[in-house]
């Protein structure tokens, strides 16, 4: 439906298009509510199994009401003991907000950080709400190839860049962003004033070597700013628990924007996170790391199939080439779905530089699915384009 021209939109949401892996997991709920199989390697979750914690009636209570805006002081120590004890990262509670999902906390933080015209510099692959968000903020994204590496980054830095986004591990290829280069970056961006924001949401998804947080290579945290939630890690996405970690100046700031949008987190669920927050984690972790190790075993069937990958170990996602497919991801992933009812995420969502590529989750899939899957992908992969329906070239476009 077309607005009558006297109403005038926003540019900045107008011109921003719906979220593509949003976009898609909607056209795989239509299809399975249609009564149609799907092997959905969309989704951006694992599903594990969490068993239901007493909610304490005096927490039930007073979910019904407002809490602390900076969030629950009970929540936010955990979160910082947490930091401590596995990564090796001082954070103070006080240097913590926590927020409805960690989405919200980049918004916020971009917000807070920003002025019209600035640079936001984001490093491909990346979550595709990155310069969307930039872009509501009046800030202008510059993005950065995924072939440069690190150490090469000053080179793709403007006057005008005011932050620079790492997503570590990495959504969508699972590459793990090592200390020696998170402070190489940290330095870079120092030097210059530059913000550098590094969400850590799959921070538990990698095997046997230590998470290098951000939030342990700068004292005080100055000028850097860690995202994080409960969505990934704790396997709880639909209770949109999220918090930043940054210095206490920079808190203090970015409590007024949370107190101007959303006033605080959910009540219900902060209490219920804090009171439950190692069980849940004792519950998880293992799942997490059994999530890995299958993603471990998928990238030895990936490579044997020979299908091209960019290098990563970490999270649950794979970001695939397409080789000699001689059309675009969207048309790759529309024609995987509309005729082999197999849901994937085109690369273009991700960058620039990433239209050669498709995300597959492995999350909500078992491993006889995924490799089956797989084998349909690399068959696509070699063939030419079949004939899309009139609805998915509709949707192409």
């Amino acid at each position: 439906m077309t607005m009558s021209s006297k109403f005038q939109l926003s540019n900045a949401i107008s011109g921003v298009p719906e979220a593509l892996s949003i976009q898609v997991n909607q056209m795989v709920y239509d299809l399975k509510r249609a009564g149609k199989p799907v092997t959905v390697l969309s989704l951006g979750e694992a599903f594990f199994d969490i068993p239901m914690f007493e909610f304490l009636a005096r927490d039930f209570e007073r979910g019904y009401h407002y809490s602390d805006s900076q969030g629950l002081p009970q929540l936010r120590e955990k979160i910082a003991d947490y930091y401590r004890k596995h990564y090796d990262a001082s954070i103070d509670p006080t240097e913590l907000l926590v927020t409805a999902g960690s989405k919200v906390g980049i918004y916020l933080s971009m917000l807070t950080a920003l002025n019209p015209g600035d640079e936001v510099a984001i490093h491909e692959p990346c979550w595709l709400s990155y310069p969307h968000q930039a872009r509501f903020c009046g800030a202008k994204p510059a993005f950065i190839p995924h072939y440069v590496e690190p150490a090469d980054f000053a080179q793709w830095l403007s006057d005008q860049t005011k932050m620079l986004i790492l997503n570590n591990p990495n959504n969508p290829s699972g590459r793990l962003y090592s200390r020696k280069e998170l402070e190489h970056v940290y330095r870079v961006c120092s030097s210059r004033g530059i913000y550098l924001m590094v969400d850590e949401a799959y921070s538990d998804f990698l095997l046997d070597e230590p998470f290098p947080s951000a939030a342990s290579i700068a004292r005080g945290m100055e000028g850097v700013i860690v995202v994080n939630s409960l969505s990934k890690n704790m396997g709880m996405s639909g209770w949109r628990i999220g918090y930043v970690a940054s210095s206490r100046s920079f808190i203090g700031e970015l409590l007024k924007a949370q107190q101007h949008i959303i006033t605080c987190a959910p009540t219900l669920l902060q209490s219920y996170c804090a009171e439950h927050f190692d069980r849940i984690l004792a519950c998880t972790l293992p799942q997490v790391r059994a999530t890995v190790e299958k993603r471990e075993r998928i990238a030895k069937f990936i490579d044997a199939l020979g299908i091209q990958r960019l290098k990563g170990a970490s999270t649950f996602y794979f970001f695939l080439g397409l080789g000699s497919w001689p059309s675009s991801s969207m048309e790759f992933a529309l024609e995987l779905l509309t005729q082999d009812s197999i849901a994937v995420v085109p690369g273009s969502a991700y960058g620039q530089s990433t239209d050669r590529f498709i995300r597959i989750g492995i999350g909500a899939e078992p491993e006889d699915r995924i490799c089956a899957a797989l084998e349909r992908i690399k068959s696509r992969i070699t063939t030419s384009p079949g004939s899309l329906s009139a609805a998915a070239r509709t949707a192409a476009a």
